[in-house]
């Protein structure tokens, strides 16, 4: 799995992922033109669609309705380092019964985003700079 990020002008991104692209940019109170998701929020919307997408897969597979499922992610800021210091994932479906709303909860933490930040993933950082132009 890959994506790249291009830089375009001042906060400004196209991001590609499997020949799709998408803005990202920066709100105007934070130096952007607010052209586009921010970083934070990509990571939201990444985790909203990815709890409703095994939400619906688990309505689909029981042949229950999946037209009023909408997913709400939240986080809150926090600071040293900066980060999402906690996340609230909201789900809302068609009136189900009690056995079917657990599945759901089961269905919704077997998301691979929710397993990933759980998790606290490695990350490796490799800057390449090119090289200078001999003149």
């Amino acid at each position: 799995m890959e994506a790249v990020a291009q830089y375009l002008t001042d906060s400004k991104f196209e991001v590609a992922a499997r020949g799709h692209r998408v803005i990202c940019d920066q709100p105007v109170d934070n130096g952007g033109s607010d052209a586009g998701m921010s970083p934070p929020e990509f990571l939201l919307a990444s985790l909203a669609t990815c709890a409703a997408y095994y939400a619906a897969q688990y309505l689909k597979a029981r042949k229950l309705p999946a037209q009023e499922l909408k997913v709400r992610v939240s986080a809150e800021k926090a600071t040293q380092p900066a980060r999402l210091a906690s996340f609230h994932i909201e789900v809302t479906v068609s009136a189900l019964d009690d056995h079917h709303q657990a599945g759901i909860l089961r269905a919704v933490k077997s998301c691979l985003i929710h397993n990933t930040l759980l998790g606290g993933p490695s990350i490796e950082i490799a800057v390449n700079a090119m090289a200078l132009a001999q003149v």
